[in-house]
């Protein structure tokens, strides 16, 4: 017997050790407090290794981690055979964290033991170096080489080479169990064991350093028998096997065929001089530093029961043993075909496996490592071949997502499945496509490659991780992160040769003024978080990654004071950057809820200023010079020997000594009882306004705030400036070079604006002329607000004598909110103002639960607990109710006076078509302005009103129907009568008609007849003005312009011609010129164009002519901004991205041009990205240039098309301008999707909408959208099709315009594969149908081939059984453990990754959604897919997602609108651009703005020359 052989351990000790095993401690004391039982009791060469250890440690030549991981293993040989006598700690299914030495269960088949933990093989010391490009040196940090990425099994002690070779006679080929495995305990000769021991530990070190999958740090089989116990009240899950955990009754389960008879044992083929490596002579395996390498073809990979399984679904790391045949031959041999070739029976088992990088083509060289060599993989035989395409498919997959993700950061996860479903193959690998079923299968694998590529970075580039495109994946797929890194700390460089594309977006091209504000304020900021540290980014703490040490090699440990650095940088170890944390930062950034209820504007409560009082020396100078009442007016007085006139401005100190000076105008003086009073209009600063900390310190705004106080409250006189614009401020564009106004000096300070506190508008201050009686005390913040309130208050005028009664006084005119309301005119009010005599058939909420459904065939079924479908219109609100005016009147007091206190209305009611019996039915093919007239009488408070509008009766109109209706919004017509008592429509009585024109103009409109108030107000009108002066169309530059949305509705509200537009991606910009053939149409970055015009250049490269200064009078755009989302706050590197982004850009362009009017369309985060300091720069570069300016989030829905989309506007105008405010609302729309406040530093801002949630027509729907198309199929590529039929709707006939030979262009849809198209077959056509009510089935697709049945084998801890008592759980999570890689199921008709994840993302509804014919589209997006954000593409009653056109139309796109390029080209256009009917309503309200001015100008000029003619 050999000396050393086991430890003899005290039975009390050996419990005490089994019972710290079973303890969860952390490893370390679990470490110490072993090493501390049992040191007495082992050989005396392990103390002394001990010892020395310990020295080393102490003396910091090897860290903690280190040191515990050598002692682990130390304590792991000794202890091994002691503790192989004991089987008993087998039986629980527990390992003993000690060695391999493997022994007979009672069923006499071997177990072998799980070695040290997984941490262990984690904390390698010693890597050997890395010998032919494979062995990666730890933390080299190098993207290019061609790392390899190396997978191995947990082992302790690996039999040696010559433990084998001196059993080689021994050995059973036919035995499937290796029992060689138990070579240590055989007695040996001692001189081989001492040497056998320098092999092992080297060996064990070796493995040591190897990749560990760290998913079950207890054990590798979780105990499968109390498993089976707690299922059986249910259908127990069928079978697998424990080796491979394949479904035993899976038909995809293959045997290993057997090997031919000439094949050799492992250590035999070796030495076989095919071969010729070296003889059987040791010494030739001795002097080999490094395992031999071959390669090998035709090989299948099998677990020890002979079923063929996969090499890289975590088997191998959870020890699992798995062997492989094949034929093998020498390395410098590239042809894998059989000839020259050894073959080779169940060599292994399998230690590792690795990838070592793209070998100069599109094929990754993949390698096995056994005990005994390398082994390169060539091609496998024919029944292993469809498992290991899968493996060089995820291979190929993860190259493809980090190259593409690498060169389009801001690509979203449609993109992705778009890059990957047009990629093709690459040849020799046996799959013909690839699909989005593809890219969920190995999400997790590929999601690891892009954390590995991410860990090679640099550290201050954003990682991929964080990339819109990747969190989608990993929240679809439920991949977890930070997995591969924990368990093998060392870099693995990136398997792909992928080049670094150091492409970036070019420099913005910015004027200095721009560049001057965005670059101090910067500044400042960074510096301010650095001095703050920045704010301490926290861990998840529950990651693997969070969870380990320090490496203690990465350049910021190395600057930790632990590991001797200086302790500066304050970063934490590159091994530990928490990759769930990067990815919920970024998720935070963008997850404004879409769906929040809207909230009740609250009441303004103006801030008290909390003053204080100061000693000073007050007298009044002069005499007063008017006294009223009490008050004697003053206009100067000497305050502490300062004189102060009526109109100076003044400080009033705080009460809170950190609140800077309030700031006031002084607009009367005066004494009375109170004492020495004068009357303040306020100042804001700036930094109380949305600006907040980027604005001017100096710049104060006017705001209609004013109070009266007492005189000695005063601190003293400042200097408060007007800067008016200069009068060549068009031509100053980008000439600024200064930030800076005025100077400081304490006292001074400017404003430009008035501003308004709710909606966040800067404007030109109003001119008010005091008059001569009141100038001592003119203020006109009392002024404005006066003279709000009395818009506010319904007044009465023009009495009617002849028809008055004793108890009411008739009027014929009343005024209200600006508006003037006489007998006759149309009226609207609100929804709940009067009710109709008809209740028309309400649609039944009905829920869309099935109680009775089939939970074996429809298992997710359950998920759909809430009533709530997206996209439904049940809650939508009715639009505003309609009246004629038939008596404005008050009552009359006892005294016979009348009230004028409340003026009522006594209203005729109109009908909508949907008011009828005939319900909703009427209102789809009807007009959206019909009306019918009704005899029935409301009456009303005028107070209710909610605006103006005409209705005309259809046969007195003097042009067509559709000519009057095209006037403006507030038109609606009737040519019927309906009496709600007969329920019938019948020609409307006479007093319904014009009572001028009766008769007149029959014809529909083509004759000469005016309607009654139509005409009275061309009479009226008249009176007014000469005629309605004509609005000039302004030269409009179209900056990021895609294919014109933003433009088209522009030429509609007519009120621009686009001269220019920049687009740089080609296929919009070919779409743009298709659809606006004048326009000069730049393909290039606005960046390069900006320059050429900024150093003089009248024409770009291609020789087309730039727009020069002066000629722009309008600039619209809609920047991309992505990118910006991320992290909330600036650092220096999402900074200089901001700093270069396309936002600046476009402001430079503002700068420049300094057009009449600008607009910025963006999404609706860009009003609160990173706490909306994107929000806030952008307007201070307005203010600053001297723009008026406002913000304001508008929802697409209420302009009249039917998807919801929320966006924020960004408006300006130029001084001598007026500022155009938001439109009100057209179309009433589902109120969870139109909450539009904003808050800004915990103000809310609203956009200046009065009319709130109302609208003045009804909500459009899906089925108005496109119920008119034809029905295509999946595929459908026909780009030109006939309409097979007439519009069915107002919106439908709105959209076909008057096209001569209406032809139908771009009705076609993605072509989905095979299992995708099965899953949208089997979605029923019911109103919120998504992927939960799919079955569970197999199903044969259309290539043939079948899919399988999904398998529910876990129990799930939140939705535990269904009625029939079956598991609900998809994969290990479900029950709160870490996932399992094995668990993942493909080829189903229910996509495993929905029910896997569905628990975290609200049962992912929506996704393989329909659109329901009564709702709304979810926000059109750049590519339908029914997996990705929006996943309700799904056509109403097609199986196939929308087409282009359907898309199109859901945008307000004319159908004569061209698009251009292939398919995905075209959906992006769609996707990408601002809805038409949004941006036409935008239009008509900067018309409204312009004629307003001109108005106001043209009665200036006669005012002017009345004054001339009178002097």
């Amino acid at each position: 017997m050999p000396a050393k052989t086991s430890v003899s351990l005290p039975e009390d000790v050996k419990r005490r050790l089994q019972v710290l095993d079973e303890d969860g401690v952390s490893e370390e004391d679990h470490v110490k407090e072993k090493l501390r039982l049992v040191q007495d009791f082992l050989h005396v060469d392990a103390q002394d290794q001990l010892s020395s250890l310990e020295k080393e440690m102490n003396s910091s030549e090897i860290s903690m981690e280190v040191y515990i991981s050598k002692v682990k293993a130390l304590l792991g040989k000794e202890l091994s055979l002691e503790n192989g006598s004991h089987s008993d700690g087998l039986e629980n299914g527990k390992t003993n964290g000690f060695t391999n030495g493997s022994h007979k269960d009672e069923d006499g088949e071997e177990v072998t033991m799980d070695v040290q933990e997984e941490e262990e093989a984690v904390k390698s010391p010693t890597a050997p170096k890395g010998k032919g490009g494979r062995r990666s040196k730890a933390n080299s940090d190098t993207k290019k080489s061609p790392a390899s990425t190396r997978v191995t099994r947990n082992s302790g002690k690996q039999p040696t080479i010559l433990s084998m070779f001196s059993k080689v006679q021994k050995r059973k080929s036919d035995d499937l169990n290796i029992e060689s495995t138990n070579g240590q305990n055989e007695p040996k000769k001692e001189k081989e064991n001492e040497k056998e021991e320098e092999v092992e530990a080297e060996e064990s070190r070796e493995e040591k350093r190897l990749k560990v999958e760290s998913d079950e740090t207890a054990a590798p089989e979780e105990s499968k028998t109390d498993v089976t116990k707690t299922v059986s009240a249910a259908k127990p899950p069928p079978p697998k096997c424990p080796d491979c955990r394949q479904y035993l009754d899976d038909s995809d389960l293959k045997f290993f065929q057997g090997d031919p008879d000439n094949a050799l044992d492992e250590p035999e083929m070796l030495t076989d001089e095919r071969l010729s490596l070296f003889d059987s002579n040791e010494d030739g395996f001795e002097s080999y530093e490094d395992l031999p390498q071959h390669k090998i073809t035709n090989f299948s990979v099998y677990d020890k029961r002979g079923h063929l399984c996969p090499f890289d679904s975590g088997l191998i790391e959870k020890n699992v043993e798995l062997y492989f045949s094949c034929v093998v031959k020498p390395i410098y041999d590239d042809n894998p075909c059989l000839d020259g070739g050894v073959p080779a029976k169940k060599l292994g088992p399998i230690n590792a496996w690795w990838i070592t990088g793209f070998d100069g083509g599109e094929k990754a060289l993949i390698g096995f490592t056994t005990a005994f060599a390398d082994y390169i993989l060539m091609d496998p035989s024919e029944e292993y071949g469809p498992i290991f395409a899968l493996m060089q498919e995820k291979i190929y997959m993860s190259k493809i997502v980090v190259e593409f993700l690498q060169k389009n950061r801001d690509a979203t996860y449609e993109d992705l499945l778009n890059k990957i479903e047009t990629t093709v193959p690459p040849a020799g690998l046996n799959f013909n496509c690839f699909t989005e079923d593809t890219l969920l299968r190995h999400a997790q694998f590929v999601v690891e490659q892009v954390e590995s590529y991410d860990e090679a970075g640099d550290s201050d580039e954003q990682p991929i991780i964080v990339t819109p495109c990747m969190r989608d994946l990993i929240k679809l797929a439920g991949v977890t992160l930070g997995k591969r890194r924990a368990a093998r700390r060392q870099a693995i460089r990136h398997p792909t040769k992928i080049e670094k594309d150091n492409k970036g977006p070019t420099k913005a091209t910015t004027t200095t003024l721009v560049y001057q504000i965005f670059d101090t304020f910067f500044s400042d900021q960074i510096e301010q978080n650095d001095k703050e540290g920045g704010l301490k980014r926290q861990r998840c703490g529950v990651c693997e990654v969070c969870q380990s040490p320090d490496c203690g090699k990465c350049a910021a440990c190395k600057d930790m004071i632990k590991f001797g650095g200086s302790g500066k940088s304050k970063q934490a170890c590159k091994q530990r950057r928490c990759p769930n944390l990067a990815v919920k930062e970024a998720e935070d950034d963008e997850n404004i809820e879409e769906e929040d209820v809207p909230v009740e504007k609250s009441k303004k409560v103006s801030q008290a200023k909390r003053k204080k009082q100061t000693q000073i020396k007050l007298t009044w100078i002069g005499e007063p010079v008017k006294t009223e009442g009490k008050k004697q007016f003053y206009t100067k007085v000497s305050v502490n020997e300062e004189v102060l006139e009526l109109g100076d401005c003044v400080s009033v100190s705080s009460e809170d000594p950190s609140t800077p000076l309030y700031l006031a105008r002084i607009t009367s003086l005066w004494e009375d009882s109170s004492g020495k009073m004068f009357h303040a209009h306020w100042f804001f600063r700036g930094i109380h306004t949305v600006l907040g900390e980027s604005s001017d310190p100096l710049e104060l705004v006017m705001v209609d705030e004013c109070e009266d106080m007492q005189l000695n409250y005063i601190q003293g006189k400042v200097n408060v400036t007007y800067k008016r614009p200069s009068n060549n401020w068009f031509m100053e564009g980008g000439m600024d070079k200064e930030i800076k106004v005025i100077e400081d000096d304490g006292k001074s300070f400017f404003y430009q604006f008035w501003y308004d506190r709710d909606f966040a508008r800067f404007e030109t201050p109003p001119t008010i002329p005091p008059t001569e009686d009141c100038k001592f005390k003119f203020c006109a913040s009392c002024f404005q607000i006066k003279e709000r309130a009395e818009q506010e208050t319904p007044r009465a005028f023009e009495p009617l004598e002849r028809e008055d009664s004793d108890s009411k006084a008739l009027y014929a005119l009343a005024c209200f909110k600006g508006d003037q309301f006489r007998v006759g005119d149309g009226v609207y009010l609100p929804a709940d103002a009067f009710h109709f005599s008809v209740k028309p058939a309400s649609p039944v909420k009905r829920s869309h639960r099935k109680e009775d459904v089939d939970e074996d065939l429809y298992p997710e079924y359950y998920r759909k607990s809430s009533d709530y479908i997206k996209g439904s219109n049940q809650d939508a609100p009715e639009p505003f109710r309609v009246g004629r005016i038939k008596e404005i009147f008050c009552h009359r007091r006892s005294n016979g006076k009348s009230d004028t206190s409340e003026v009522k209305l006594r209203l005729y009611k109109f009908y909508r078509p949907e008011n009828t019996h005939k319900g909703v039915k009427a209102s789809y093919h009807a007009d959206i302005n019909q009306l019918y007239w009704s005899d029935e009488e409301v009456t009303v408070s005028m107070c209710e009103v909610l605006g103006r509008c005409q209705v005309e009766y259809g046969e007195d109109l003097y042009e067509s129907v559709q000519e009057y209706s095209s006037g403006g919004p507030d038109r609606f017509y009737f040519l019927e009568a309906y009496s709600a008592k007969t329920k019938s429509f019948e020609d409307p009585p006479n007093h319904a008609r014009s009572a001028v024109h009766k008769g007149k103009g029959k014809g529909k409109g083509k004759g000469k007849g005016k309607g009654k108030s139509s005409a009275a107000q061309e009479t009226q009108d008249s009176q007014n003005e000469p005629q309605a002066p004509k609005v000039p169309k302004y030269r409009t530059l179209d900056v990021f312009s895609g294919c014109g949305g933003l433009s088209e509705g522009f030429h509609q509200a007519g009120i621009s011609e686009t001269l220019w537009a920049i687009e740089m991606w080609e296929p919009a910009a070919q779409a743009f010129r298709l659809n606006n053939p004048g326009t000069t149409v730049f393909t290039e970055d606005c960046n390069v164009l900006l320059k050429l015009v900024m150093s003089g250049e009248k024409t770009n490269s291609l020789g087309q002519k730039l727009p020069l200064r002066g000629d722009v009078e309008m600039l619209c755009g809609g920047p991309p901004c992505q990118g910006f989302s991320g992290m909330n706050r600036f650092n220096s590197r999402t900074y200089s991205k901001f700093k270069n982004s396309l936002v600046v850009s476009y402001l430079s362009y503002c700068d420049y041009y300094r057009p009449k009017f600008f607009l910025l369309e963006n999404v609706r985060n860009f009003v609160s990205f990173k706490r909306s300091m994107v929000l806030k720069l952008t307007l201070r570069c307005l203010v600053r240039m001297g723009y008026q300016c406002t913000f304001g989030v508008l929802q697409a829905g209420q302009y009249g098309v039917a998807q919801t989309r929320r966006r924020a506007i960004i408006l300006a105008a130029a001084p001598g301008e007026k500022l155009p405010r938001y439109p009100e609302p057209l179309h009433v729309f589902a109120p969870r999707a139109c909450s539009l406040s904003v808050a800004v530093d915990e103000k809310k801002y609203v956009s200046n909408v009065t009319r709130g949630n109302g609208g003045v027509y009804r909500t459009i729907t899906v089925r108005d959208t496109m119920s008119d198309l034809p029905e295509i199929r999946n595929g459908a590529a026909a780009l030109e099709i006939s309409y097979n039929g007439e519009p069915q709707s107002w919106f439908q006939r709105q959209l076909r315009g008057t096209q001569y030979q209406p032809i139908l262009r771009d009705h076609i849809c993605k072509d989905m594969s095979a299992l995708v198209e099965a899953r949208m077959r089997h979605i029923p056509l019911a109103p919120g149908s998504d992927w939960r009510d799919l079955p569970n089935m197999e199903v044969r697709l259309k290539d043939g081939t079948m899919t399988k049945k999904l398998r529910y084998t876990h129990p799930d801890k939140k939705n535990g059984r269904s009625s029939t008592g079956a598991l609900r759980g998809v994969c290990t999570c479900a029950g709160g453990t870490p996932c399992d890689p094995a668990d993942r199921q493909f080829n189903t008709l229910i996509p495993w990754c929905l029910p896997h994840t569905g628990n975290r993302h609200n049962h992912w509804a929506g996704l393989y959604g329909r659109l329901e014919w009564d709702g709304f589209f979810s926000t059109t997006v750049t590519n339908p897919e029914p997996m990705g954000k929006q996943g309700r593409v799904l056509h109403a009653e097609q199986h196939r997602v929308v087409s282009v056109r359907e898309c199109a139309r859901s945008q307000g796109f004319p159908d004569t609108y061209r698009f251009f390029g292939n398919i995905l080209d075209k959906h992006r256009q769609v996707g990408n651009a601002v809805p038409p009917p949004l941006s036409r309503a935008i239009g008509l309200e900067i018309k409204k703005c312009v004629l307003e001015r001109i108005k106001e100008e043209s009665s200036d000029e006669i005012k002017q020359e009345k004054m001339e003619v009178s002097d």
